[in-house]
């Protein structure tokens, strides 16, 4: 159904850059005027099911009263304050619950607003960390292809150089050591010949655990992981741990990293850290880490402070999603998801031009052959009553834990419609 265009739509139309899109013939944006659990309300009054959960962060549902009566408990409050020479309450618990929370002695928060940022700081950790020790030559990093790890000038640099999103950066920037990862036997000797040769070079390995996500959501074993932090330890390098698409319960573990039983030396979070509700990030690093900078040289800090920096309504918004979670329902509603997006989307395997069916934790995928037209297909999700917008050649399911079985199978019967072309 089109939606009624709103004045506020109409007359601030000339004057948004909006993302992902060339702005010239992309379709116009949806009007959303309010949501709940996971459903978008338009401004003409139809319901969209959400099935991407506003970029993976809205795990809980919209709308959740739990995290809503906090953050206006904080408001109240105090909205924000800087924290460089002050603190605040909520930071400092999250800090502390973080590092309860993730595997081994991941214990030093550093908090940032957008994940990205959280990427770059985590770079700069891993940089420092060996200048503070005297090696000055590592000054590159290992990353993957098929990664994804950020927009922003330095995490476009540890992204696949091949994704047409950045391709135009191509030179920009110093360029990064991009291999493949590490899938057997033979890719874990391939990789070590790698580090063999340049491993004097590299301050630290970069990876998306268990899935790559903007990149084309391709799955990995656990095995990868500890080939990885087996190649670390090997070469003395770091290991940061991407985890800012797959933390927080998206894989059907509280942390990817889980599933293999390990952990990096640092692994950046944001997206669901919040529960969808306001931007925050984090790079949390080992004690390894963070004692490198520990010194009575005022050089040897780390000199990085974002200006909404662990700002306090979002941390209380974070400690919030974190009593959700600890109530332990979302194991359950996660296999539930899990179990829906397998069986309503396995059907599309037999529709024209696509190549697999995948799915881990909540996470459903079905990639093409080619990449898709996106704004026609957001069309025919939405006249499905379905939020749907695939990215290059997969459509794919990132649905909130909470989501109805209902919501789910609108989803998934959306997706075998506009695929398989049936009614």
């Amino acid at each position: 159904m089109p939606p009624t265009d709103p004045d506020w739509l109409s007359n601030g139309a000339a004057h948004v850059w909006r993302p992902y899109c060339q702005m010239k013939t992309a379709r116009p944006p949806l009007p959303v005027v309010h949501t709940h659990g996971s459903r978008l309300v338009l401004a003409n009054g139809s319901e969209l099911v959400d099935g991407l959960a506003s970029w993976w962060t809205a795990c809980h549902g919209y709308n959740h009263p739990h995290i809503a009566a906090a953050v206006r408990d904080q408001l109240a409050r105090m909205p924000h304050v800087m924290f460089g020479g002050l603190a605040h309450e909520p930071a400092y618990r999250l800090a502390r619950r973080l590092a309860t929370l993730l595997p081994g002695d991941l214990d030093h928060a550093f908090f940032a607003e957008s994940g990205s940022v959280a990427v770059e700081i985590a770079m700069k950790m891993a940089l420092q960390f060996h200048l503070n020790q005297g090696r000055r030559g590592r000054t590159r990093f290992l990353a993957f292809r098929g990664g994804y790890h950020g927009d922003t000038l330095a995490t476009m640099t540890v992204c696949d150089p091949e994704e047409g999103m950045h391709a135009l950066f191509s030179g920009v920037m110093p360029a990064q050591m991009i291999a493949d990862l590490p899938r057997d036997a033979a890719g874990e000797a391939a990789l070590d010949a790698l580090l063999v040769r340049e491993g004097e070079r590299i301050a630290a390995i970069l990876v998306e655990p268990r899935i790559q996500g903007a990149g084309g959501m391709r799955i990995h074993d656990p095995e990868v992981l500890r080939r990885l932090r087996r190649l670390a330890d090997k070469h003395g390098v770091l290991l940061i741990f991407d985890e800012i698409f797959t933390g927080f319960g998206r894989t059907g573990t509280l942390f990817a990293m889980e599933s293999a039983g390990i952990q990096p030396d640092i692994v950046t979070l944001s997206k669901a850290l919040t529960g969808g509700t306001l931007p925050l990030s984090a790079a949390v690093a080992s004690r390894r880490v963070f004692e490198a900078f520990w010194s009575d040289d005022p050089e040897a800090a780390l000199m990085h402070g974002p200006t909404y920096m662990a700002n306090p309504l979002a941390c209380a918004a974070a400690n919030a999603s974190l009593d959700l979670f600890e109530a332990g329902t979302w194991q359950a509603d996660v296999a539930r998801v899990s179990a829906a997006l397998a069986d309503g989307l396995e059907p599309c395997r037999a529709a024209p031009g696509v190549v697999d069916v995948r799915i881990l934790g909540a996470i459903g995928v079905v990639e093409l052959d080619a990449p898709v037209a996106v704004g026609a297909l957001c069309d025919r999700f939405a006249a499905e009553g379905a939020w749907i917008r695939p990215m290059g050649k997969v459509v794919y399911l990132t649905p909130a834990f909470t989501t109805p079985d209902a919501d789910l199978a609108i989803l998934t019967r959306a997706l075998r419609v506009v695929l398989l072309d049936v009614s």
